[in-house]
């Protein structure tokens, strides 16, 4: 299915193409513009859906405290990709305390639990699609030796929580099939959509606020979205919107292989430091 991923006609040159990469290479601040379109990737799968749409855990409500949930997403990414054993440990106890209430009851159109490792392993894959995206885009296309190392440097996106290795498909070309076979679980339906469009116009968000960053937000969300996913929501897309998406991304990435790599991954090692503050002061994670 070659609509499962975002196709892009014109890249930046490779910085590198004999250097070592591993996802940790990902973690520029540019990566954070493919958020609010991950979070769409994940919850197009029904169990992700509605466990996210109907969970009664308000401290996690993504409509009620967006910046909240921005900061745990992105604290997560920084804990399982940056992290030590102790950090993914802590992380993954807090994360669980909040899963346990995430299951579905009677009135629940379809069956979830957040403990569920096939959709936990979906929601690793869309990270790990996110991040390959952005890096390419920044950085240039990866060798396939380059993709390899990528992609085995990126299991903990999974493991952290409850993927084992062995569910991760031993190579980057399993991926590529194991990727296309679960995009064709992709469903939205009418309560999911409506949720996900408030997302896409960034409705969680103050309108004041909002207002001047919304046309950017919103185009850069599109972007970042496969065709499959586009079309389970109804967005269009097209060949100019196309075309300036990757102009803009050639400046990007132009501008940012300038920049030294503590203003390019700074904001990440400052998630990963809040971490550690939190855990040793005892107070909660996500």
């Amino acid at each position: 299915m070659t609509d499962t991923r975002i196709h892009i006609h014109r890249r930046t040159a490779r910085w590198d193409p004999d250097e070592t990469v591993t996802v940790a290479d990902a973690m520029d601040f540019w990566s954070f513009a493919a958020g609010a379109a991950n979070v769409i990737m994940q919850l197009s799968v029904p169990g992700v859906g509605h466990g996210v749409v109907e969970s009664k855990v308000d401290s996690g409500n993504l409509m009620k405290h967006p910046w909240k949930r921005a900061r745990t997403t992105f604290q997560y990414l920084a804990v399982a990709v940056l992290g030590s054993d102790a950090d993914r440990a802590a992380y993954r106890d807090a994360v669980n305390e909040s899963h346990r209430h995430v299951r579905s009851d009677a009135s629940s159109p379809v069956r979830y639990n957040a403990f569920d490792p096939v959709l936990q392993m979906w929601v690793a894959a869309c990270l790990f699609v996110g991040l390959e995206d952005t890096y390419q885009l920044l950085r240039g296309r990866m060798t396939p030796e380059q993709s390899e190392q990528f992609y085995r440097s990126a299991w903990p996106l999974g493991t952290t929580l409850q993927v084992g290795e062995d569910q991760w498909p031993p190579t980057r070309t399993d991926f590529d099939r194991y990727w296309d076979d679960a995009c064709g679980r992709i469903a939205v339906d009418e309560v999911v959509g409506d949720f996900l469009a408030d997302l896409v116009d960034l409705r969680m968000i103050n309108p004041v606020l909002a207002l001047p960053f919304r046309p950017l937000l919103k185009f850069l969300t599109v972007g970042f979205l496969a065709p499959v996913f586009r079309d389970a929501l109804g967005l269009s897309w097209g060949r100019s919107r196309q075309r300036l998406f990757e102009r803009l991304f050639l400046v990007v990435a132009f501008v940012n292989r300038f920049l030294p790599g503590f203003v390019r991954q700074g904001g990440t090692y400052l998630l990963l430091a809040d971490v550690r503050m939190r855990v040793r002061r005892g107070r909660r994670l996500v």
